[in-house]
């Protein structure tokens, strides 16, 4: 039989992504449409133990299912997604830009792959002579070496350990080189980032003639080619991931960034590798919590759900609910900037220790019910990708791709059609403070993949894009399904908030998607809050998504209606 489409609706447009899926009469897909909250909305999706995929593109969510239904594994089904949506997504994330992963295997411990690069050698006081802080773009945010590609190459190099045979890096990487050089249609978040695009500054040539040809706005539907891309891709397939770093591919970009005159050396790349970390554990009344280590902010996320749950907030009044959880992600900040930077600079040996009940019991004794609080700064958004997959092994992969803001740097590599990130703005120039700017160390980053295991045996998987914006989104999420009881997709497509601060605003604001009841809004402004009130589906509250493997065995998926994606499977 055929599997029936998941539909998505923002407030004044329709995006039918037809996911139609050859499956057995033994593996049928029930899928029961509700429209409490907005027509059209998948309200739960479970399948027979196959494999799950949920992506904020349709095309890299059909390339994971694609690879899951040759045989391959969660962890290549994932390979296969985060090539496609680095070309087809390329504002949200790029395979010049890094990676963290957090897989949580069937019988044994979850593991981090941590696929972030340091600064460049160059990457100094004197790089940046002139300027009083870090820009946002340009050669001078293009600090970092992207570890993207690294991630991809040691999660293959796990599922080998695993005892799996590799499929082929040629076909993982098929669907990307195949939209890169023949072109893809351009989406509804493209189109608006390229309208951003056009008034950035310092964007390469390179840029121009790609995302921008002919000084030419593309619309939703008119398609984007990528030809160096789609030939770097192509290199990669047949020369192997690492070549990257130490081949054909790393000979190209280095001199690309030698005749920009970057930060990041060939020997920076040649030094290159991802690494594999144990993630972050916190206990829960409904189980155990999993983000990742440093220099992730996975602190903030868990932390934020540790003092909701230590102050049994069960979410019935929903303003309580929000002033509570945005109480408590300004505490998290507040922790976030006092310890987390690159593990190797911390002042606490054990980032574990950062979420002791001492700590956190002491930061819910600074959490006023009835009054919002002035603690805890939020930082500028970034944009990025969170992706999902579960196959049939019993593999739950929860992962992140990221290029910071959005296209990045804006720097296309000439021969490569390489984006690089800006995740160097992450770092500062001032050589006392906890993140300055060092050759060879890691930035802060705001991406942080989660997972639970919890008590009743599901294993839960879920994330979002958005900055700041991810703790507090992953803390809706989770709270919404396993304390509320929510439905997945209900947890997911709910109207939220995000707390902080917007591109070029310095003030703290809460603000809040329109469809929030008219009590609730008075409710937080009444507690001292500043809200600012959001579109229906803003992409301004991220792109999220969730996996749920039951306890029979059944996935359940839930996608972003706030997205050009949706959650699939067999």
């Amino acid at each position: 039989m055929l599997a029936d489409f998941l539909r998505c609706k923002h407030k004044f447009r329709f995006d039918f992504y037809n996911n139609i899926t050859q499956i057995s009469q033994k593996n049928p897909v029930f899928i029961n449409i509700s429209s409490t909250e907005i027509n059209y909305i998948m309200e739960r999706s479970f399948m027979a133990p196959q494999g799950m995929v949920v992506t904020p593109h349709h095309l890299a969510t059909q390339s994971a299912v694609a690879i899951l239904r040759e045989g391959g594994t969660a962890m290549e089904a994932m390979v296969a997604a985060a090539a496609t949506i680095a070309v087809v997504y390329p504002h949200m994330n790029s395979i010049g830009g890094d990676g963290f992963w957090l897989i949580v295997p069937p019988h044994s411990d979850p593991v981090v792959i941590e696929a972030c690069g340091a600064a460049g050698s160059l990457a100094n006081v004197d790089f940046l002579a002139g300027e009083k802080t870090i820009p946002f773009r340009g050669i001078k945010a293009a600090l970092t070496v992207p570890g993207t590609i690294g991630g991809w190459q040691e999660a293959l190099n796990y599922v080998r350990e695993c005892g799996y045979q590799n499929m082929s890096v040629s076909r993982l990487l098929a669907d990307a080189i195949r939209y890169a050089e023949d072109g893809f249609p351009v989406s509804v978040s493209l189109h608006h980032a390229l309208i951003k695009a056009k008034d950035f500054e310092d964007n390469t040539e390179t840029f121009k003639e790609i995302f921008l040809p002919n000084g030419i706005i593309l619309k939703e539907g008119e398609k984007l080619y990528q030809k160096k891309l789609a030939g770097t891709l192509t290199k990669l397939s047949e020369q192997g991931l690492n070549s990257f770093y130490r081949g054909i591919v790393a000979d190209l970009i280095a001199e690309d960034m030698a005749a920009l005159n970057m930060a990041i050396t060939r020997d920076d790349l040649v030094n290159y590798s991802a690494v594999r970390k144990t993630p972050l554990r916190m206990p829960h009344k409904k189980g155990d919590l999993y983000n990742l280590p440093p220099p992730t902010q996975g602190t903030v996320s868990l932390a934020i759900l540790g003092m909701i749950d230590k102050l049994n907030v069960d979410g019935t009044d929903e303003g309580k609910f929000i002033h509570t959880t945005v109480e408590a992600t300004k505490q998290a900040f507040k922790l976030r900037d006092q310890y987390l930077t690159d593990p190797n600079y911390m002042n606490v040996s054990n980032p574990q220790s950062l979420l002791s009940d001492k700590i956190l019991e002491n930061m819910v004794k600074n959490i006023n019910p009835d009054i919002a609080s002035s603690a805890g700064s939020g930082k500028v958004p970034g944009d990025t990708i969170w992706m999902g997959v579960m196959d049939n092994r019993g593999f739950s992969v929860s992962f992140i791709q990221s290029i910071y803001h959005q296209f990045g740097s804006g720097i296309v590599l000439p021969q490569t059609g390489i984006t690089l990130h800006n995740r160097g703005t992450a770092f500062v120039l001032n050589q006392d403070h906890l993140r300055s700017l060092k050759p060879g160390k890691k930035p802060y980053h705001t991406l942080n993949p989660a997972a639970a295991k919890l008590h009743d045996g599901r294993v839960m998987i879920y994330g979002t894009r958005g900055g700041d914006g991810q703790p507090q989104t992953q803390a809706a999420i989770f709270h919404r399904y396993v304390v509320q009881g929510l439905g997945l997709q209900k947890s997911v497509s709910s109207p939220r908030w995000v707390y902080g601060r917007t591109v070029g605003d310095m003030h703290d604001r809460l603000l809040l998607e329109d469809r929030f009841s008219k009590a609730t809004v008075e409710y937080l402004r009444k507690r001292g809050h500043e809200v600012v009130l959001l579109p229906s589906f803003s992409e301004d509250v991220g792109q999220a998504g969730a996996l749920v493997r039951h306890s029979n065995g059944m996935l359940e998926g839930a996608g972003d209606p706030r997205s050009d994606g949706n959650a699939a499977g067999f």
